[in-house]
């Protein structure tokens, strides 16, 4: 099976640590690994604030860099549920006015497309990943994972077979934190309630970490977190699920 990495635009400019632990864990459990280098971002900021036309030449390099791959492992529900429910939208479109050389590479390469914890239990068929990470921790379920790619309790069951580690309930967990990319810079003051109101539900389990599958979601709880000196880390699946016994010493 040939898999590549799309390691999306926030984790390669500023959690770089996640797509390293994404590597490292496929590796463990026996799978070659590449990282296609022609990837740049799947358009989903130029989508979500009306620039549809602009995002088009970046689904077709999306389609063109990953199309040869069997499975692509995306560490981000945001950026695998844009792949997958937004790009044949932006083909369909594409086609209708008359540009329909997207819509064959979009439809060849969107079945392909895993979110991380849905590769590991649906393609993999791994839920132990023989991780050992020591500490108590919450989970945040990002909207996108919820809602558009569905994938239901597949992460935390991931953290339920990490040893070690001690899962707290998160309160309200399918509401959102309030980042929704563009929507924290157009409505500051509600998403700064929403992420307070999160903020207080995670204080409140006594966790140590607040885990999710999305970096910009962590980003934008974990600055709130910080700001009020909680104690709590947040943490991407992915660097949970990669910790083993000597990276925990």
């Amino acid at each position: 099976m040939r898999v590549a990495l799309f390691v999306t635009c926030v984790n390669d400019t500023l959690y770089p640590g996640t797509g390293r632990a994404t590597v490292a864990l496929l590796e463990r459990l026996g799978v070659d690994v590449d990282f296609p280098p022609g990837q740049t971002c799947c358009g989903q900021m130029h989508y979500n604030t009306g620039y549809r036309h602009q995002a088009e030449p970046l689904v077709r390099r999306f389609a063109a860099t990953f199309g040869s791959y069997d499975a692509v492992v995306v560490p981000s529900g945001s950026c695998a549920a844009m792949v997958r429910d937004v790009h044949p939208r932006i083909a369909a479109r594409a086609a209708d006015e008359g540009r329909a050389e997207l819509t064959g590479p979009v439809s060849e390469v969107v079945p392909k497309v895993y979110e991380l914890s849905e590769f590991l239990l649906d393609v993999l068929g791994v839920e132990d990943v023989g991780a050992y990470f020591p500490h108590t921790v919450t989970y945040h379920p990002t909207c996108h994972s919820l809602r558009l790619l569905r994938v239901g309790d597949r992460p935390l069951r991931l953290l339920r077979a990490v040893r070690g580690l001690r899962l707290a309930e998160l309160p309200a967990a399918d509401e959102c934190c309030g980042f929704g990319g563009t929507f924290a810079v157009k409505n500051p003051a509600v998403s700064a309630a929403m992420c307070g109101d999160k903020v207080r539900h995670v204080c409140g389990t006594g966790a140590e970490v607040l885990c999710a599958a999305d970096n910009s979601c962590l980003m934008h709880i974990g600055g709130s977190l910080s700001r009020q000196r909680s104690g709590v880390r947040a943490m991407h699946l992915a660097e949970i699920l990669a910790s083993t016994e000597e990276t925990a010493r």
